[in-house]
Parts: C-alpha cells; structure tokens; sequence
C-alpha cells in the first residue's frame, strides 16, 4: 500500500482482491479521512466490502459482484458498472455508482445512502431494511419486494411487480408503473413525502421536483393471514 499526502492508492494489478480488502479491514484505525484510490478493478468481485471506516474510496472502474456490501461509515464512489448485490446489507455511510447496478442492489441494506447514477436491475432494494436507495433511471421488475423499512426513490421508470410484500418502507417513482405486486398501492404524497424527498434528491445530486413522483405504499393486507383468500391476493 503506497500513500501520496493523504492520499492511498490500492493497484489491483499489482496487488490480490484478498490483500487490497485486508488493507482496508486490518489499517482501519488510521484510515479515518482518508482519500483511497482502488486502480484497475476490471470486475473483480465483493471490491471494498466489509469495510467500516470514515474514509472516502474511488473505484476506478467496474466491478463484479457484490462491491461495497456491509459497508460502515465509509463514502465508496464507483466510477463505473456494478454487477448483483451492490452494497448487500450496508449498514451506514454512501454508496454511489456512476454507471448502472444489476440485480439485487441494496438488497437487505439497514442504513446509509445508496445511489446509482444509471438504471438498475430487478429487484432492486429486495428486503430494504432501513436504508435510502436513490435511483437516477429506471428500476427493473420486482424492485422493492418485501421491503421493510427506508426509501427506494427511481427517477425513471419502474418494472412489474414493483413492492410486491411491501412492508412500512416507500416507494417514490418519477417515471411510468408497469404494474404493482400484491398489497402496494398507489397513496397520496403527503407534504412529508415531499420534505424527504427534497432531501433525498439532493443528497443524490438529483435536480427533480418532489411533485413529480408517486408515492407507493403498502396496503397492509398481507399482515396477518386470511383464511378466506384461497391463496390469492
């Protein structure tokens, strides 16, 4: 590991994915406001997960599959596509990705921020359990399923079955509906949704109008079981 001022750089040309993530595990303490620079990820997989440090990392590039998952603290910026499961049950800091997210994105995540610049696959924000999910495009089909809690925010477009098992999280979407899974629903926007969104839309770098989107809760009719649905809903 070599620093310039402030500045680490982690090669993975020249190192192995195993010592590039020990680097950041194991020099943790004396990370904190750092500046790390991640060079040549050429889609290796699980780049800068487990990390748990108020550090700023830049990947330079894309990455494979689950990139930044349980990530603590730190502020990860991707400079690139990420493949399934990014940023898997992040727990606190901001994840960002300026290209797309395939399938899974910020699948059981409990807190923070994550944002993804360009579209992201199916089901994104699956089991969301506390954290906000800020997505610049459109979102593919099933996104939202069994959401518990926090926000997933699409800017574009959002596939079938979207919230389907929907908890007490929320769904806000800019674009068009291509249809809603069982128990979510289209609610009215409160001057509260609006208010969150505002926040979120700028935390994102995102310059839409609150106004423009629709909110999309559950219906609550899934909580407790009826005997009388003989299995449809």
């Amino acid at each position: 590991m070599a620093s310039v001022g402030e500045e680490i750089i982690l090669d993975l040309q020249k190192q192995s994915l195993r010592d590039v993530n020990r680097s950041l595990h194991e020099n943790s303490p004396g990370l904190a406001g750092h500046s790390i620079q991640i060079l040549h990820p050429a889609g290796h997989h699980s780049v800068a997960a487990g990390v748990n440090v108020a550090a700023h990392i830049e990947v330079q590039g894309h990455v494979g599959y689950y990139a930044a998952g349980m990530n603590r603290q730190a502020k990860i910026t991707i400079d690139g596509n990420a493949g399934c499961g990014l940023a898997e049950n992040m727990m606190s800091g901001q994840v960002r990705v300026k290209g797309n997210a395939s399938t899974c994105a910020g699948a059981t995540a409990q807190g923070g921020l994550l944002i993804i610049e360009g579209n992201a696959a199916s089901r994104c924000g699956i089991s969301l359990k506390g954290a906000d999910i800020v997505v610049g495009g459109s979102v593919g089909h099933m996104s939202g399923f069994m959401a518990q809690a926090g926000r997933l925010v699409v800017c574009g477009d959002a596939g079938h079955g979207l919230g389907d098992s929907l908890y007490e999280a929320v769904i806000y979407v800019r674009g068009e509906l291509h249809g809603l899974g069982a128990d979510a629903e289209q609610q009215d926007m409160t001057d509260e949704d609006v208010a969150q969104l505002e926040r979120l839309l700028a935390a994102a770098e995102f310059s839409h109008k609150p106004q423009d989107f629709k909110r999309i809760g559950s219906a609550r009719t899934l909580y407790h079981w009826n005997p009388d649905a003989d299995l449809e809903y």
